[in-house]
C-alpha cells in the first residue's frame, strides 16, 4: 500500500521536472533518508531513562534505535568516553515515507502554537533540519508514563542540488514550511 507522501511524490514528479526542467528523470531530486536524533546530558544517562529514551524513539520512528557514545572524554562537561549521550534511528524506503507521513499530518499539527517550520533549516548540502521541543506530540507516546521530556532533532536528505529544489520538493509533499 502507497502512504501520503509517497503518492503526492509521484504526482508532482511532472510538475518539479517542468519547474526546473530537467532533461532527464533521474535528475528529479528525491528523499534519501530521514534522521532523527535525542541528545541528553552526560549527567542523565542512566540505565533506566537510556532504555526508556531508546524504546520512546524506535516506537517513533518505527525502527529500532541506536545509542550513540561519546568518542572522547571532556572533563568540563563531565564527559567520559564511552558514555552513552543520544539516542539515533536513520529512515529510508517506506519506513522514511510512513514517519514523514506521521510527522506531517498528526505530530506537527498537534505542537502547541505551531504556525510552520522556518525556511531557514537547510544547510550547505541542502538538508532539511529542524526540531521539536517536546516528545508527546507523537501519538505512540505513552502520555502515563513519562519520566522526563525530551525533544527531537529530524533531519530529511534530499538529492536536490539547490536550496530552491529541495525546498519546492518538500512544500510539494505538503511538509508546513512558511
Amino acid at each position: 500500500m502507497q502512504t501520503l507522501t509517497e503518492k503526492l511524490y509521484k504526482d508532482s514528479l511532472g510538475d518539479i521536472k517542468k519547474k526546473f526542467s530537467y532533461a532527464n528523470d533521474l535528475a528529479i531530486p528525491r528523499l534519501k533518508m530521514v534522521s532523527v536524533n535525542v541528545g541528553i546530558k552526560a549527567t542523565d544517562s542512566d540505565n533506566k531513562f537510556l532504555t526508556y529514551l531508546a524504546l520512546q524513539i524506535s516506537n517513533i520512528a518505527g525502527q529500532k534505535a541506536v545509542l550513540t557514545k561519546s568518542r572522547k572524554a571532556i572533563s568540563t562537561f563531565k564527559l567520559r568516553k564511552d558514555l552513552p549521550i543520544g539516542c539515533r534511528a536513520t529512515l529510508r524506503g517506506k519506513k522514511m515515507y510512513q514517519f514523514l507521513d506521521k510527522l506531517t499530518n498528526i505530530a506537527l499539527p498537534r505542537i502547541r502554537d505551531f504556525r510552520g517550520l522556518s525556511a531557514k533549516g537547510f544547510n550547505q548540502s541542502n538538508h532539511y533540519s529542524f526540531g521539536i521541543k517536546e516528545h508527546n506530540v507523537f501519538l505512540e507516546v505513552d502520555l502515563d508514563n513519562i519520566p522526563k521530556i525530551f525533544g527531537l532533532n529530524i533531519t530529511i536528505a534530499t538529492t536536490a542540488k539547490t536550496k530552491e529544489e529541495a525546498l519546492y520538493l518538500l512544500k510539494k509533499l505538503n511538509f508546513p514550511i512558511k
